[in-house]
């Protein structure tokens, strides 16, 4: 069987920005309208937990009516040709529902809930008690087996990234890097194509300038959807 090389993918919400959903950072975006220390934090589980589950079952309600972009498609068509991880800062479900089979979400899943008191660094962050909820609303009083309020399945501001040791995995063995729909603001991700390999060539899709400066860098300055059907041009 001929090898077929590994892509590594770090995918952003400009990606999911296509299909009709927000982003959080850029002009417009939902940390326009909301603080996130007050519905996506720590410290606000801790003190407001009913109103962190009213956002997301606000964010699982909109969800529910979008659907994958062709970004999402070609993503997921790479795998006819290509070993594909996407390692995603998204917390939707677009690329699994647009085939992509092997997706690690680095920041949760809204359509997933785990009780309160689980994937903590006691528990060595285990997901075995993690429940998908689809687009279900989930309120206070909505209890676990174990008995803890269920909790969004996020990584919330003030917590540490638990699948970030997996991702720099994923990227350290890439023979690709593609970078789409991100700024590279945010880290850790950000810094994840810094653990490829030197020979790895590293294409960011981004219609503004990007961050970075590094010789192994084409720079596709499209919009995640144009921007992936060049890329799948040039890697046929």
């Amino acid at each position: 069987m001929a090898y077929k090389k590994r892509i590594a993918v770090l995918s952003g919400a400009g990606v999911s920005a296509e299909s009709g959903l927000l982003t959080y950072r850029d002009n417009g975006g939902l940390w326009d309208n909301y603080d996130p220390m007050e519905v996506a934090s720590d410290r606000a589980w801790k003190q407001n937990p009913g109103l962190v589950l009213d956002f997301y079952n606000a964010q699982r309600e909109k969800l529910q009516g979008i659907r994958p972009n062709e970004a999402h498609r070609l993503l997921a068509s790479l795998e006819d040709r290509f070993n594909v991880d996407i390692v995603t800062q998204n917390v939707d479900n677009l690329h699994e529902r647009a085939g992509s089979t092997r997706v690690l979400h680095l920041h949760g899943e809204v359509t997933k809930i785990r009780p309160e008191n689980s994937c903590n660094e006691a528990d060595g962050y285990s997901e075995s008690l993690v429940v998908d909820c689809g687009y279900s609303k989930v309120v206070l009083g909505d209890l676990a087996p174990n008995g803890a309020q269920y909790r969004p399945h996020i990584v919330f501001f003030g917590e540490p990234v638990p699948k970030i040791e997996r991702a720099i995995d994923i990227f350290s063995a890439a023979d690709i890097v593609l970078i789409v729909g991100t700024s590279l603001s945010v880290y850790p991700a950000a810094g994840l194509y810094r653990y490829a390999s030197p020979k790895a060539p590293i294409y960011i899709i981004d219609p503004a300038d990007i961050p970075v400066n590094d010789s192994r860098i084409t720079h596709i300055r499209e919009k995640a959807t144009s921007g992936m059907a060049a890329f799948c041009e040039m890697v046929k």
